[in-house]
This record gives C-alpha cells, sequence and structure tokens, in this order.
C-alpha cells in the first residue's frame, strides 16, 4: 500500500520541485527609460543583468597580444634556450621578454647588426673588469641596453657614456668631467667605474633583477617602492614601476638572448663590418698643446679624425697648452713612424691652428699711375706711415667695497656713472642688490693731462716762457716753476729752488716707484673722499689698499708714528695744503756763459731717506703671520715664528710681535 501511495505522490512531488526552479531562473526584466531618447546615443545608459558575465572592456597589453600571435613552436624554443642559460643574471621567460625578443630579431635586425659590428671591440674590455670585480660576466649585455655600445652616446636627459651615467653619479664615481675631456665616455674608466657601482647596487639589493632595475631608475627610488609595496623581487614591485623601468628587466634578458643566438636567427652577414680591439700605444703629451688631427696626418691616415674616434673621451680634437697631464691612445702600428723624427720636432708639427702664428696679409698688386692708400702693409714700397692710435688708457679700474645699506645707484653716483655700466661690469641683474663688503668693479675716466704750451720763438728781445709745472712727488712735493728766455746770442738758464721736507716717520720703508704712481691716481681720483672715519675692524692697510694708496702715504699725511687706529679716528687721504711746498719762481736773465754756470752748479735733489723697519708689530683684527710679512721687507713667516718662538701661525688681536732682529 505504501509503495502504491509513493508511486503516486512522486510525480506530483518531482514536478513542484522542477516548478520552482524554472521560476527562480527567470530572467529579470530590465525596466525601461522612458527620459532616454532612442536616436540619441549620448542618453542611452547600458544596465547589465544581475548574473551576467559580461564585463567592461579591458586596456590591451600589447605584450600578451604579441604573445598569442607567436607560433607555439618558436614560443617553446625560445623559452627552452633562455632557460638554459647557465648564468646568474636575471632570465625570466615570459610574455614581456618574448615581445621584446621578436621585436631585435624581426623588426630591429638592422639596429641588431650594429651591435653585432661592435661587439669584439667593447666585450673583451667589459669581461676583463667584470672579472676583475667578481661580477657575473654576461653583465656585459647591460652596455648594450644602455648605449648600443656607442662609446659617446648621449640620452635626452644628459646621462653620457657607454654605461649612460648622470653627472652626480659620475661624481661619485670619480670620473673626471671638464671643459675638454668627459671621462665618461672613456670606455676603460666607464667600464671600471660601472662595476664598482654595480657591486654596490649588488651590495644594497642582493637580487639581479633589483640591481637592473635600480641601475636604470636609481637605488633611492627602488628602496622607496619597496617600503610603500613590502615587497623584495622585481616582479612583485612590477605594478608599481614606471614604463622604462618596468622593459628595462625583459630587455635585458631579450638582449642577452639575440646576441647569443644571433646565428640562429641568421642575424650576421658578410657584409658587415666588424670591428676588433688592437694593441694600443700611449703618448704623454707633458700639458703641451696638441692637435689629433694633425698627428694623424703625420702617421699617414686617410681620415684626419681617425685618431679621435680612438680618443672618445675628448670633447674637441685638441688640447690647449698648461692642460694637466694626459696620454693620448694611439696604435702600437704607429709607433715606428713616430720614432722617426724627435719628440719635440713632433710637438711642433702637431700644435694646434689657434697656436700657431697668423699668416701674413697678402701685399696687393701695384697698379701703374695709382697711388696706394698709406696703409702698414705698405710701408715696404716707401707708404707714409699711419698716424698711430692713441695707446694710453683711458679708464682706471677701481675695487669698490660695498657698505651696509648702499644699492647700485649710490656706487654709480659716487663715481660719476650709470647704475647699468655697474651691473654690466658686475654681472648684475636688475632685482639683485649688494651685499655688505662685497667688490664691486669701476671704470673710472682718466682725466687726459693738457698738451703742453708751445715754446714761444726766440727773437733778440729775450721774452720769458713759462715751463709746465713738474709732476707732483709723493710727499706732496711741487717742483718749482721755471721761466726761461730764448735769443739767438742767449742760453736760457734755469734757476730752481725748493724747500726739502722732513723726512716723515713711517712704518715701514715704501718702494720708491709705487709712491708717485699712487700719489698721481689720488689725484685723477675727485670720487675719492677726503677724509675716512675708522670703523671697528679697520687696519691702516686695508684701508690704504681699499682706496690705491699706501701706508706710508697714509701715514705721513695723517702724521702718524705707529700703523695702529682706532674706531672713530678720522684719516685725511689726500695731501692737504701744508704739505705742499710752495717756492716762488725765481726768475734770471744771463748771458750764455752765465746760464751753463749756474745750470751747472745747481745741487742735485737728494730724496728723503725712508726709516727702517719697526722692530715690535701690534697685532690687529684680521691680521696672519702671512699679512704680518708682507707688510715688512725682508720679513718671511718662518722668520716670525723664530723671532716670537711661535709653535703655530694662529695670532690673536692685541699680541706684540717681533719683526727685526
Amino acid at each position: 500500500m505504501k509503495k502504491l501511495l509513493l508511486r503516486a505522490v512522486a510525480p506530483v512531488l518531482v514536478g513542484a520541485a522542477l516548478g520552482h526552479t524554472s521560476v527562480a531562473q527567470v530572467r529579470p526584466q530590465v525596466p525601461q527609460n522612458t527620459s532616454a531618447q532612442p536616436n540619441d546615443s549620448s542618453q542611452v545608459t547600458l544596465e547589465l543583468p544581475l548574473d551576467s558575465l559580461v564585463t567592461l572592456p579591458a586596456p590591451i597589453d600589447s605584450a600578451r597580444l604579441v604573445w598569442l600571435q607567436t607560433p607555439p613552436e618558436l614560443r617553446d624554443l625560445v623559452g627552452d634556450r633562455v632557460s638554459c642559460f647557465d648564468t646568474d643574471v636575471p632570465h625570466t621567460f615570459n610574455a614581456s621578454v618574448m615581445a621584446f625578443v621578436r621585436l631585435f630579431t624581426e623588426r630591429q635586425r638592422t639596429y641588431t647588426q650594429r651591435v653585432l659590428e661592435r661587439e669584439n671591440l667593447y666585450f673583451p674590455l667589459f669581461e676583463k673588469y667584470l672579472a676583475k670585480y667578481h661580477l657575473p660576466t654576461d653583465l656585459k649585455y647591460l652596455a648594450v641596453v644602455e648605449s648600443a655600445l656607442i662609446p659617446t652616446a648621449k640620452s635626452r636627459v644628459g646621462a653620457t657614456g657607454l654605461w649612460q651615467f648622470m653627472g652626480p653619479t659620475a661624481n661619485d664615481l670619480r670620473l673626471r668631467r671638464d671643459e675638454w675631456v668627459d671621462e665618461r665616455m672613456d670606455p676603460e674608466k666607464a667600464t671600471e667605474a660601472a662595476c664598482k657601482h654595480l657591486r654596490y647596487l649588488y651590495g644594497v639589493f642582493h637580487d639581479w633583477e633589483m640591481v637592473l632595475a635600480a641601475y636604470n631608475w636609481g637605488a633611492g627610488n627602488m628602496q622607496r617602492v619597496m617600503r610603500q609595496t613590502g615587497k623584495k623581487t622585481f616582479w612583485e614591485v612590477y605594478p608599481k614601476l614606471p614604463a622604462e623601468t618596468r622593459n628595462y628587466v625583459p630587455t635585458f634578458t631579450a638582449i642577452m638572448y639575440t646576441m647569443k643566438h644571433a646565428q640562429d636567427h641568421q642575424l650576421h652577414d658578410a657584409t658587415l663590418r666588424y670591428q676588433r680591439a688592437e694593441l694600443m700605444d700611449t703618448l704623454q703629451l707633458g700639458g703641451r698643446a696638441f692637435d689629433l688631427t694633425r698627428l694623424a696626418r703625420a702617421c699617414g691616415y686617410t681620415d684626419s679624425m681617425a685618431l679621435v674616434r680612438l680618443n672618445p673621451e675628448l670633447k674637441k680634437p685638441w688640447l690647449p697648452a698648461g692642460y694637466r697631464p694626459y696620454a693620448v691612445q694611439l696604435p702600437a702600428a704607429v709607433r715606428p713612424a713616430l720614432a722617426l723624427v724627435d719628440r719635440a720636432t713632433l710637438f711642433d708639427y702637431c700644435r694646434p691652428m689657434a697656436e700657431l702664428p697668423f699668416p701674413l696679409v697678402p701685399r696687393p698688386v701695384p697698379l701703374q699711375g695709382v697711388a696706394p692708400l698709406p696703409t702698414r702693409s705698405l710701408l715696404a714700397e716707401g707708404a707714409p706711415r699711419e698716424a698711430s692710435a692713441d695707446t694710453a688708457p683711458r679708464y682706471r679700474r677701481v675695487r669698490h667695497t660695498v657698505r651696509r645699506g648702499e644699492t647700485v645707484a649710490a656706487v654709480a653716483e659716487r663715481y660719476d656713472v650709470t647704475p647699468a655700466q655697474v651691473r654690466r661690469w658686475n654681472e648684475l641683474s636688475k632685482s639683485q642688490s649688494l651685499a655688505s663688503r662685497r667688490q664691486v668693479v669701476v671704470f673710472v675716466p682718466i682725466r687726459q693731462a693738457p698738451a703742453p704750451e708751445p715754446t714761444a720763438v726766440a727773437t733778440r728781445t729775450a721774452r720769458p716762457v713759462r715751463v709746465p709745472e713738474a709732476i707732483r712727488s709723493s710727499l706732496g712735493q711741487v717742483a718749482s716753476p721755471a721761466v726761461v728766455s730764448t735769443a739767438e746770442s742767449e742760453v736760457p738758464a734755469v734757476v730752481a729752488k725748493a724747500e726739502t721736507p722732513r723726512p716723515v716717520r713711517s712704518a715701514r720703508p715704501a718702494r720708491p716707484e709705487a709712491a708717485p704712481a699712487a700719489a698721481s691716481a689720488v689725484e685723477a681720483d675727485d670720487s675719492v673722499p677726503s677724509e675716512y672715519t675708522v670703523r671697528r675692524g679697520d687696519f691702516i692697510e686695508k684701508i690704504a689698499r681699499e682706496r690705491n694708496l699706501t701706508v706710508a702715504q697714509v701715514m705721513a699725511w695723517n702724521h702718524l708714528t705707529s700703523e695702529v687706529v682706532q674706531p672713530g679716528q678720522k684719516l685725511v687721504l689726500r695731501p692737504s695744503d701744508d704739505n705742499e711746498a710752495e717756492a716762488a719762481p725765481t726768475v734770471a736773465v744771463a748771458s750764455a756763459r752765465t746760464g751753463r754756470a749756474a745750470a751747472s752748479a745747481e745741487p742735485k735733489e737728494t730724496p728723503a731717506k725712508m726709516p727702517a723697519a719697526p722692530k715690535v708689530h701690534l697685532v690687529q683684527p684680521g691680521d696672519t703671520l702671512y699679512n704680518i710679512s708682507r707688510r715688512y721687507q725682508g720679513v718671511t713667516v718662518e722668520k716670525l715664528r723664530q723671532l716670537n718662538h711661535l709653535k703655530s701661525d694662529e695670532v690673536k688681536p692685541g699680541q706684540k710681535l717681533l719683526v727685526a732682529g
């Protein structure tokens, strides 16, 4: 009975269960947007059902696309070859590596062949230094990724050389860079520096893939990404890297595979011009001016730039005289040719054109009946000499020390020039102000001396003619004007008497030839103030130097017996009227015999004797043993140490030092 009941109820239960399942799987109706216009595409909204598997379109992955387009046989072959590399450098095979493999073996075959031409030229050098620093030999392919084995390659950001060093990195690795030489382009020095840098990066990351990424992006940037993500391998931080760094490691693996299996991809060709390393020799210049193009000509090269390419670190094909000791790289095969001449003849021939004398200007062919212009080039033909230009300087260079609060306009007004001239002479911008105690250069016009009056022609009646005054001496002495008389039968007689000024005691003897020049400079410069108030930290030598004077002049004009000055003391910076000796002219008209006797009897003026150097010097603020030794003749720093029993060069203000034994 129960079995019959179950047979009757079972179909009903199964039908009910199937009915509920079909109701649950009914697709929900999407509500219609009544506000959207069917013809307006900007108003149409796509609403997906809740259980739909449709997703938004993802960005196209070019590496993945190349992977899908690559035949499976080629993918398996490249993968097997990469996995068989016996090296410590990264050789992971994935879609990115496969994309670059197809780039170098198919679309950029010419680029790969140019690299293969230079392979035998640089790879032996790379292998030597990689073995020296115990680094994997396959790191030599890194230079291919960086510069395609071109030693003079430069990137858009300034990286230079085979290993593409930036300026700060080159400075850290002691690669010299100046106007004439950039050692980043020296294959040997740059390779050794790259090995040192790679060894340092491996000590930081201990993973060669991270080392290559840090070589491209910088160790600091890679360490920052590692701290942000908490990851330590390249493929774990791969999404956080910039595009260039993400492609760097796959490019290295693809280059390594391409160059190792270049023969399998028919990249080698008989038409390629393979370069090989040759035995090199050096030529020490020793600071001489040298032109490599002239040396190439002397060695018999048809290409004058042949030796320049062997020295790629040179920015110019020649070096100036006085440059640091430099060794030029030469092929050893040219040494016998250079041995035929001595070194002096060789260096004289290889002087740059800039160091050679200029050729003479060709003489024009004289035309019959045409008078040539009186130029210097026709002096040999007897043409009149051109009037030589006045070579006397028209401006005097003055160094001005800026005071606190002084502006460019104030300096210009003081020296009677324009502010624009002051800014141009000192390379100042319009918005740049002057700092206190800064030295600025000003060119002050020199007042031209008036032309001497012409001497009157003598007549039978003697007529006095005034002679120009003599130049003032350093102590303010003025020679008395002389009056002469001329006649046919008379000879002028000059009788001049001048008071001899009393000798002024000075702290040190002044050079006789420097005093008159400095005195005339002071009189020619009206912009220099006549008085100066001593400030704290000033000393007499500093005051005299800033105003183109000597210490003896300042001490003489102010009647000082020592070089010690006090703050607030006023100093006279020009000779006063009391120091000038005024002498009335004496006129004597006599016969020729009397004139000769008077002239011969006139005593010669003897120069004033300068006092001896003082024996004790009082140290002023800012003094050093070197400055003190410069003030006294015959005194050296070593002598000051011996006289004062000093063990060091330190001196203190107020200290008394013996300057004479």
